[in-house]
């Protein structure tokens, strides 16, 4: 190591001979914050350092440079040549790298140029089905408008239909209501109708020929005081031929009333004929009675032969027979 001393007046040398050497050593200018960091990487210095700090100055006080050190020059240019080389080869292959990369990015590039033209191809494509869909959207947007429309009017009209619609039920209703009344008035008068053609048979069945029919007429006749009576005699061939048969059903009906009076009457002396019949049967009963008892006691003496002639006697009239069967019962 040399020791070196620093004065105030080769202040200025000093650090020309500390930036010369780091020139040739950028790093210790990084590694030197201060003069003071400075020194201290001086005291640390090789042989080399110190010998290339005297030959620089010696060359600066114009001192002839020895051949260690013109050949320590060459063989420290040579390095840096060689340096500079291997640097130049590593900035070369770096290059070509670099030139690969740019290929690579170009290629790629021209891959995503493509893709870019194909993808705005698409894009304008998208575009184009777009506005055709706007189109459409338009189209539709105008169809549902008209469909909206359409559907209110058919609203309207559904609802003028269902009004409609009942107005016709309730009409039906009526009209159902009057052909159901109609029905019943034509079943009505089917069945009066119906009730007169039975009425008619019957009345012919009883009234058929002229004379009774004339009987009609002489019960008019009969009971012309009458005001109904004497209408319908003074009408008598304009009436129809039922009336003149109820007319006639009813002469019949009081000639009957007048037939069955008589009738009554007859059977009322009947009756009381019936009742002196009854009485005198009474007391023929009684007198039977008698007359049973004896011929009991007459039986009782008599012989059977006698009985025999006896009961063929007494059966030998109604009133003998019906003594006997009287006195049978009475014995039994």
């Amino acid at each position: 190591m040399v020791s070196l001393t620093i004065s105030a007046t080769d202040f200025n040398f000093e650090i020309r001979i500390l930036l010369l050497w780091n020139f040739r050593n950028p790093r210790v200018l990084q590694r030197a914050n201060s003069v003071c960091d400075l020194l201290l990487i001086l005291n640390g210095f090789s042989r080399e350092v110190d010998d290339f700090i005297k030959e620089t100055i010696d060359h600066s006080l114009g001192l002839p440079i020895s051949m260690d050190a013109l050949q320590q020059k060459l063989y420290t240019a040579e390095e840096s040549q060689r340096r500079l080389r291997e640097q130049h080869l590593s900035l070369v292959s770096r290059l070509r790298e670099k030139d690969k990369v740019i290929d690579l990015v170009r290629s790629e590039a021209s891959m995503n140029a493509q893709s870019l033209k194909k993808f705005v191809e698409e894009n304008q494509k998208l575009g184009r089905e777009c506005e055709d869909l706007v189109i459409q959207c338009k189209k539709w947007e105008k169809e549902c408008f008209l469909y909206h429309q359409d559907r209110e009017s058919l609203m309207e009209f559904g609802n003028e239909t269902d009004e409609r619609a009942r107005e016709a039920e309730s009409r039906v209703r009526e009209l159902e209501e009057e052909v159901r009344k109609m029905s019943d008035e034509i079943k009505s008068r089917i069945e009066s109708e119906e009730e007169d053609c039975l009425v008619d048979s019957i009345l012919s069945s009883f009234v058929s020929n002229e004379e009774t029919l004339s009987l009609g007429r002489i019960f008019l006749e009969a009971y012309s005081e009458d005001k109904c009576c004497e209408t319908l005699l003074r009408k008598w061939d304009q009436l129809k031929p039922r009336t003149k048969k109820v007319v006639s059903l009813v002469s019949m009906v009081k000639r009957i009333e007048k037939e069955k009076e008589c009738l009554i009457m007859n059977l009322a002396k009947a009756e009381q004929e019936v009742e002196l019949v009854s009485e005198q049967n009474r007391e023929l009963d009684r007198e039977n009675r008698k007359f049973l008892r004896q011929c009991s006691a007459e039986r009782s003496h008599g012989s059977n032969k006698f009985n025999k002639r006896k009961s063929i006697k007494m059966m030998s009239s109604p009133i003998e027979k019906r003594i006997e069967f009287s006195s049978q019962e009475f014995i039994d």
